[in-house]
């Protein structure tokens, strides 16, 4: 996804509406022992890639102080001058404001996400505050909204090329929907609530990293191994080694720990025990307990609203997405409701087979469909995923994205030595395009620790610019993940949904280094289309002339087999209707809470929960995917009001693919030459369907996910437009 970094990276987004990386700022700051901060200047490194190893907390504590009062000189300076309002002195200046605030914030959150600590958080919460308030002085400026708006009003006479004109309305927009418009006492709520709801979203995120890593299932008799994957077990142990536990067995709830334990694990009330740590998360009255984070929250998100002149929050945040009102939203959902649940019915029928076939009589829970659901589909297909681990080596999966970037895109990675890197264990290459010129940096962070926040996510720590002289600054892009840790002298082997993930995660990235836009304010698309240029590439992952290239057993060399190949591709399918309800699940929920017109102050958030799926028919079986108190989507931020986006982006993705099928070349050099211009490299210059339309020539059509996914064709989907 290419929430996490930008998630976070939106709220310095939000600041300043720019960003110029090459404006040169005095280098001032030298401490007592000689220690200069580097964010008060351009790094001194290759490629100017953030120096991690010599930022200190002070640093960026620093940084972020003098980089608010900076823009603030920046902004005086643009509503002081004399000269009548016009595209460079306004508009222009103020999207390059900013440079040394968004220099410190890319790094700062992206660390936070991946590398964080009590004092990283403490400054998160220090700060939470201070930006929003910086924030709203500039986007609730009168004098500086008054210029944005007489240029804007006067735009026919500029002479603007489209992405300057793009840029201008989206600046004007960006004040209305900003609150420019509000009256000074509304000003003043707007300013508290905006507040408020930074610092609560915030609190959120740190909560659910305290209680994922809270819980520790310790093993220490070896018969309650029974079941699970010997390279599991390993790490299991070199988990309990590293606290202090040897001679034990170490799970956690990160995901590499808890789902293949769920998946494999014999003993039922250990997979129970577990299970419900998982789904309790942030729901265990304890300090970092989030049902009143979250009652909070969407009650200060909906006053917000309310103040902006929306009936309720996804009102004011889809009127921009390619959804572009709850009744679309909704729609497709619902669509895929009905057929995904019956999907889910088979498949719990299968379930409740395989627990009568060893001669069982119980009723199956959520902690044993994973277990079951394996049994059940190596009955069908006779299927194991971890026959599929060995071809999965991670270094090879990583090759194989970089291939099919070449085979498309013609663009080469070359490893680089002796980076400044964000964590020890992180990779860094040099991105080259067919031309020869550098696109950009790319950081690789696979494993999961402690200071890691969960799941996978595309961010940058620099984005693409262009400087003051017209020089392209290159992007510095990171992906991180949480995959399964190799044991001690192992290689590291991927699951098949690892494996897509990394495909995924990567398709962020090209899309962060192939865009090529002059200005910050038109670098980004609506959340409803982000992920399309992602979820694309997972379809590569799987086709069988890209496993000949890359899925290579780690110990013989050898091609995963053709026969392996075929019994995964005809499995591929079982096990939607579970994925896709879960799935949905949690996109309703987001939905349902923000579509609130109102919020009990006593509102029991997690009655809230099992009402609304409840009366949706979710199987008891099956949680959503995300439950309110770690669905850090939403609440913390980045996917409120828009975790439905994977869905409507993966109906653009799959017939986006579709292109290649008809083509009948999996690397068709023109449909990938169309796919880069009109959807990887304009930023968000175009309306996104108008992008997408000019790729494929003609609008999406909804076939191509349901095939995907193996669900029967439901009635057609009208968009409503208004």
């Amino acid at each position: 996804m290419k929430n996490k970094g930008i998630m976070k990276i939106n709220v310095c987004k939000r600041l300043m509406f720019a960003v110029c990386f090459a404006a040169g700022v005095a280098v001032y700051g030298q401490d007592a022992t000689g220690h200069v901060n580097p964010f008060l200047s351009e790094f001194n490194t290759p490629y100017g890639v953030p120096p991690f190893e010599q930022i200190t907390v002070a640093d960026y504590r620093e940084g972020f102080l003098k980089g608010m009062e900076e823009q603030k000189q920046e902004i005086d300076a643009i509503v002081n001058q004399r000269s009548m309002p016009d595209f460079e002195n306004t508009i222009v200046a103020l999207d390059r404001s900013g440079a040394m605030l968004n220099r410190v914030a890319y790094v700062f959150f992206g660390q936070s996400g991946c590398n964080t600590n009590a004092e990283m958080q403490a400054l998160e919460q220090e700060m939470a505050p201070l930006l929003s308030a910086h924030s709203d002085d500039i986007s609730l400026n009168k004098r500086l909204f008054q210029r944005v708006k007489e240029v804007y009003e006067n735009r026919a006479k500029f002479n603007l090329d489209k992405e300057q004109a793009k840029l201008l309305e989206e600046t004007y927009k960006s004040f209305v929907r900003s609150g420019a418009n509000l009256s000074d006492a509304d000003q003043q709520k707007l300013r508290a609530l905006n507040e408020k709801i930074s610092t609560l979203q915030i609190t959120f995120e740190q909560n659910m990293l305290k209680e994922t890593n809270a819980f520790k299932l310790i093993i220490t008799d070896e018969k309650d191994l029974s079941g699970l994957p010997a390279s599991l077990i390993a790490q299991a142990a070199e988990t309990a080694k590293g606290m202090g536990e040897e001679g034990k067995w170490v799970f956690t709830l990160h995901n590499p720990s808890i789902m293949p334990f769920l998946q494999y694990a014999d003993n039922r009330a250990l997979r129970e025990r577990i299970y419900k740590a998982y789904i309790n998360r942030g729901n265990n009255g304890n300090d970092a307990d989030n049902k009143q984070v979250v009652r909070d929250l969407i009650t200060a998100r909906l006053e917000k609203a309310k103040l902006m002149g929306y009936e309720d929050y996804a009102s004011m945040v889809l009127e921009d997405r390619m959804a572009k009102n709850e009744k679309n939203v909704y729609d497709l959902l619902n669509q895929l409701w009905t057929p995904a649940l019956a999907k889910a019915k088979e498949e719990l029928a299968d379930i409740k087979a395989e627990i009568k076939r060893e001669g069982n009589d119980f009723e199956p829970e959520g902690w044993d469909w994973r277990y079951y659901f394996e049994k059940a589909k190596k009955h069908k297909y006779d299927m194991d995923e971890n026959e599929i681990r060995p071809y999965l080596e991670l270094n090879n999966v990583r090759d194989g994205a970089f291939y099919m970037a070449k085979r498309l895109y013609g663009i080469t990675f070359r490893p680089l030595e002796y980076m400044p890197k964000p964590h020890p264990e992180a990779q860094v290459f040099e991105c080259i395009d067919k031309d020869g010129k550098p696109l950009g940096i790319l950081y690789f962070d696979f494993f999961p620790r402690a200071s890691k926040s969960g799941g996978a996510w595309c961010g940058e720590y620099r984005p693409q610019s262009y400087d003051e002289n017209g020089n392209k600054v290159v992007p510095v892009v990171t992906i991180v993940c949480n995959f399964t840790k190799p044991s001690a002298g192992e290689p590291a082997l991927l699951s098949p949904d690892e494996a897509t993930t990394l495909f995924h995660e990567f398709g962020h990235g090209l899309h962060s280094l192939f865009c090529d836009v002059h200005y910050t304010g038109v670098s980004g698309v609506p959340r409803d289309f982000v992920e399309l240029p992602s979820q694309i590439d997972e379809h590569f992952t799987f086709e069988p002339e890209m496993l000949q290239v890359y899925a290579k057993h780690y110990k013989t060399g050898e091609v995963m087999p053709t026969e392996l190949v075929e019994k995964y591709d005809k499995s591929s399918k079982y096990g939607q209707g579970f994925a896709t309800v879960e799935y949905l699940a949690a996109s309703l929920l987001d939905m349902d809470f923000h579509t609130l017109k109102s919020v009990p102050a006593d509102m029991d958030v997690m009655e809230f929960e099992a009402k609304t799926l409840g009366d949706r028919g979710l199987l008891k079986q099956i949680p959503s995917r995300y439950r309110t108190t770690y669905f850090a989507h939403t609440m913390g931020g980045g996917y409120t009001a828009g975790y439905y986006s994977y869905i409507w982006a993966e109906v653009l993705d799959c017939d986006a693919f579709g292109a290649y099928v008809e083509s009948g070349n999996l690397f068709d050099p023109e449909v990938a030459s169309k796919f880069r211009k009109y959807v990887l490299t304009p930023g968000g210059i175009d309306d996104a369907m108008d992008m997408y339309v000019n790729f494929r020539g003609k609008g999406p059509d909804i076939k191509w996910l349901l095939e995907k996914r193996g669900l029967d064709t439901p009635a057609p989907l009208k968009q409503d437009k208004e």
